[in-house]
C-alpha cells in the first residue's frame, strides 16, 4: 500500500470532493441542452473510454473470462441506474436538493453490508441510519404539500437504493477484480446501455452541441468520470479511506450552494434542516 503525503492526500480529496459537489449542479444546466438518456450515456461511454485508455497498459487485469459478469452487474446498478435514473430525475428537482437525497447512500451501505454481507450494526450506525432517513423524511415533505416533485423525490430514492448496491456488490467482490478496470468497463457498458435506450426513445437532434454544452459533456467525462475516480482509488489504495469517507458529507453540501447561488435554486427550512441530519447521519457512521 503506497503512502503518500498529507499535503498531497489533502489536495486529492479537495478535488475529489470539489469535482463531485460541482458535478450535480453541472449535470442540471446540460439538461437543458440535451434529453436525459442520451447525456448519460454519453458522459459514461466516453468517460470509460478515456479512462481504459489510461488503463490500456495494464489491459491484462481486465480478466474479462472471469469476471464479465461482476462487469455488468456491477454496470447495472452503478451506471444504469445510479446514473441513468440520476440524469433523468434531475429534470424534476433542484440539483442540491436531488444530492441530499441521493446522499442518503452512505447510510443505505451500512443497512445493506449488515443484511448481505453480515457486516456488524452498532448503535452508532443504527443511529446514524435513523437520523439519515429521518433527514430524507424532512427534505421531502414539501413534496407532500406539493412545493416539489414527489416524483423527483422518489427518483432520488431510487438512485441512492442503485447506488448503494452497487458499491456493496463491489466491496463483496473486491478481491476478483481491478478496481479502476471496474469503473472503466461499467462505464462503457452502461453508458451503450443508455445510449441506446435514449437512441430508442428521444431524439437525437434535440442535443444542442454549443459552447455550454460541450463544457458540461467535457467536466462530466474528464473530470467526473475519469480524473476524480483515478484520484479516489489513490486515496483508497494509500490508507485515507476513513478521510475519503468522512469528507463525502461535504459534497451535497456543496452541491446546495451552488445550486442556490449559481443557479438560483430554492433554500428551503425542510432542506436546511433534512441537510443537517443527513450529513449528521453520515458523520456518525463514518466516525472512527
Amino acid at each position: 500500500m503506497e503512502k503518500m503525503s498529507k499535503k498531497k492526500s489533502l489536495i486529492f480529496i479537495i478535488a475529489v470532493v470539489a469535482i463531485w459537489g460541482f458535478s450535480w449542479p453541472i449535470y442540471k444546466i446540460a439538461l437543458n441542452y440535451t434529453p436525459p438518456l442520451l447525456f448519460g450515456g454519453l458522459r459514461a461511454f466516453i468517460g470509460g473510454i478515456l479512462l481504459s485508455l489510461f488503463l490500456l497498459p495494464q489491459w491484462k487485469k481486465i480478466e474479462w473470462k472471469r469476471n464479465w459478469y461482476i462487469y455488468f452487474i456491477v454496470a447495472l446498478f452503478n451506471t444504469v441506474i445510479f446514473q441513468g435514473v440520476q440524469i433523468i430525475g434531475l429534470q424534476f428537482l433542484p440539483s442540491g436538493l436531488f444530492s441530499v437525497i441521493v446522499y442518503l447512500q452512505p447510510v443505505l451501505v451500512v443497512l445493506l453490508a449488515w443484511l448481505w454481507l453480515k457486516e456488524s450494526l452498532t448503535k452508532s450506525k443504527i443511529s446514524g441510519m435513523l437520523l439519515g432517513f429521518l433527514g430524507v423524511v424532512v427534505v421531502s415533505f414539501e413534496s407532500f404539500t406539493g412545493h416539489i416533485s414527489l416524483l423527483g423525490v422518489f427518483l432520488a430514492l431510487i438512485t441512492s437504493i442503485g447506488w448503494a448496491l452497487g458499491v456493496v456488490y463491489v466491496r463483496k467482490t473486491a478481491n476478483l477484480v481491478h478496481g479502476l478496470w471496474l469503473v472503466a468497463i461499467q462505464n462503457i457498458i452502461g453508458g451503450l446501455a443508455l445510449g441506446t435506450a435514449g437512441l430508442v426513445t428521444e431524439d437525437i437532434s434535440a442535443i444542442e452541441w454549443n459552447g455550454t454544452f460541450i463544457l458540461c459533456l467535457a467536466f462530466a467525462c474528464i473530470l467526473a468520470v475519469t480524473v476524480a475516480t483515478a484520484l479516489y482509488f489513490k486515496l483508497m489504495g494509500s490508507g485515507d479511506a476513513s478521510k475519503v469517507g468522512a469528507a463525502t458529507f461535504l459534497v451535497p453540501l456543496m452541491a446546495v450552494a451552488i445550486g442556490t447561488i449559481f443557479l438560483g435554486e430554492p433554500f428551503t427550512w425542510s432542506l436546511v434542516v433534512g441537510l443537517i441530519l443527513i450529513l449528521l447521519s453520515i458523520f456518525i457512521i463514518n466516525r472512527q
